[in-house]
């Protein structure tokens, strides 16, 4: 399935980022995502909103949360200490195999189609060159 994307206010907020609810998109209030079902809905000055990646649609979605349940940007997450030291003694990567150039394509010369490797034309039956 492929989703088409429309131009709205989610598009100017940037990805895992968290956002004033009010002003990304003022409106009546609102439930945080995290919080029990129970919890009454919350002013949109209490709200902020994260704009996710979804893996089927490149403009992802956008979820509310309160302030308790906030994620932080992913800038602003330290990386584990293990990992960056992983990454500075990788060592360098091989250049990529040449590929391969693909066999020249052959016409049958009665039927003006293309012929398989094999030689022999799937519509005529002759065997070409």
């Amino acid at each position: 399935m492929q989703i088409r994307t429309s131009s709205d206010w989610r598009d100017a907020l940037p990805f895992d980022t968290p956002v004033r609810a009010d002003e990304a998109m003022p409106g009546e209030p609102a439930r945080c995502a995290a919080c029990p079902v129970d919890e009454p809905a919350r002013d949109r000055a209490d709200l902020w909103a994260v704009k996710l990646r979804h893996p089927n649609n490149p403009a992802g979605f956008v979820r509310l949360y309160c302030g308790i349940h906030r994620p932080l940007p992913r800038r602003m997450t330290p990386e584990p200490e293990g990992r960056a030291r992983r990454q500075r003694s990788a060592a360098p990567r091989k250049p990529a195999a040449p590929s391969i150039p693909e066999r020249p394509a052959v016409l049958c010369p009665d039927c003006f189609i293309e012929v398989p490797p094999s030689g022999l034309c799937g519509m005529c039956g002759q065997q070409v060159g």
